[in-house]
């Protein structure tokens, strides 16, 4: 009774309160990923040595798993990586204290997202029907569920790939790979973030097509485009150039297409039998 009264109070709240509400929403947020940051901050050795250079080298879980495969399946040919040929250079003479505070800062935003996204939920819970806040209870987990196991799968399958042929490949012999580490970090978390927020997809099919924005229909008779843009979008950011290690990356993310079209399925059913009664 209590929680359905403050409901209802959230609910008249004015534009004004509401920003004021979503505003130590926010400062909550910002205060976790701080705290986050600190730790991370302090583990210096592991953030760096293990997090950020492991995928260039050869003892890589991933990399090693690789190499596992090829010498025992004739499948996974050119799949290992070696340790790849480079050097890391840093030009600012600040630059190695603000590569320390920048990846803290990453490490501290990824490991804080789900208390930010439970944040964001409570700001927009009170705004919900009961039934809405049923259908969606789990939300959060399963939202941090996914958005983990995206950043897992950049991180230990796509960034390998990508990180160890772009920094080997050579047009001529003539120019030497000397890498701005600005530039590592940037295409490493290319790979990791963003992996996380396209993980989401089954949440916005969720979303969308409770707003009756999106159709199964529609996913359906869009599969065959989307599969093609998937296999695009894999094959630039995974330029291997064979066939395997296109199939290894794009077969998860075909997976979840096929799982959102059937959460769309679902919902839309759903939001059909509502509106009959």
């Amino acid at each position: 009774m209590g929680n359905i009264t403050e409901s209802k109070e959230k609910k008249e709240m004015g534009f004004f309160d509401h920003i004021e509400a979503l505003r130590w929403h926010i400062m909550r947020s910002a205060i976790a990923v701080v705290a986050f940051s600190f730790i991370a901050f302090t583990q210096k050795k592991f953030i760096f040595d293990f997090l950020l250079f492991g995928p260039t080298r050869a003892d890589f879980p991933t990399n090693r798993l690789f190499c596992w495969l090829e010498s025992n399946y004739t499948f996974f040919q050119g799949l290992c990586i070696q340790d790849a040929k480079f050097t890391f250079i840093n030009t600012d003479i600040t630059g190695q204290f603000m590569l320390h505070i920048q990846m803290s800062l990453y490490v501290g935003a990824i490991a804080a997202f789900p208390y930010i996204f439970w944040e964001l939920w409570r700001f927009v819970k009170p705004a919900l029907h009961e039934r809405e806040i049923r259908n969606t209870r789990g939300i959060v987990f399963v939202t941090s569920l996914l958005f983990s196991f995206g950043c897992l799968f950049g991180y230990f399958i796509i960034a390998p790939f990508s990180i160890n042929f772009l920094i080997q490949y050579q047009a001529t012999s003539i120019v030497q790979n000397m890498i701005d580490i600005n530039s590592y970090i940037g295409l490493l978390i290319t790979m990791t973030i963003p992996t996380g927020i396209l993980f989401e997809l089954p949440m916005l099919v969720f979303l969308l097509t409770k707003l009756g924005i999106l159709t199964p229909n529609f996913m359906r008779s869009g599969r065959r485009i989307a599969y093609v843009a998937i296999l695009i979008i894999v094959a630039i950011i995974t330029p291997q150039g064979d066939i395997t290690s296109l199939l290894l990356i794009s077969t998860p993310i075909f997976v979840l297409y096929e799982l959102s079209i059937n959460v769309s399925n679902r919902v839309y059913k759903q939001r059909v039998r509502e509106e009959e009664f």
